[in-house]
């Protein structure tokens, strides 16, 4: 686990009672983290968990969706005829592919979004959104932004928000891999 130091031993490993010829190779020195990497890294998870929870709690008391269902339906707003392949939204969205499939089908119920056949690919389904789903979205839209706005970007100044940009996209390349 990040930050962990020390020299600690585990309860019944005494050095003096291995025998050497059955030790096991040396493995390399953990690479601890330093002060400022400790720091930034428990920022990062403060806001990882925080941020999400806030948005939510602001998505479902004003617009009865989580924040995972309105990052899919604005993906798709955002799309030609709002519509994409569900491969396409699933990476779009961050998201497995699976997931994506549950929160759809919620949408779909509700009536403000429509999974389809490709017709270019028959192994393929398209999202849809429906004018419904489009009419909630921009009725939840106001009251996210405001929300956005209050937690995160009136808090930044442009040189900062230019540098959470591209810190956002390092960490993300590094996550695809």
């Amino acid at each position: 686990m990040p930050g962990i130091r020390g020299t600690r031993r585990l309860p019944g490993c005494d050095d003096d009672q291995v025998d050497p010829s059955h030790a096991p190779a040396e493995e390399p020195a953990p690479r601890w983290l330093s002060g400022i990497e400790a720091q930034a890294w428990l920022r990062l998870i403060g806001v990882i968990i925080r941020l999400p929870a806030a948005m939510d709690t602001q998505l479902q008391r004003d617009a009865g969706l989580s924040h995972f269902e309105y990052i899919v339906m604005v993906n798709l707003s955002n799309a030609a005829d709002h519509v994409l392949r569900m491969s396409q939204l699933a990476a779009q969205c961050h998201s497995s592919l699976s997931r994506l499939s549950h929160v759809v089908a919620r949408l779909e119920k509700r009536g403000w979004l429509r999974r389809e056949p490709c017709p270019d690919d028959g192994r393929a389904t398209l999202a849809r959104m429906t004018d419904e789903g489009f009419a909630k979205l921009a009725s939840a839209a106001p009251g996210h932004v405001e929300a956005v706005r209050a937690l995160v970007i009136d808090a930044l100044d442009e040189r900062q928000l230019h540098e959470l940009t591209a810190i956002g996209d390092v960490i993300l390349k590094q996550l695809d891999g």
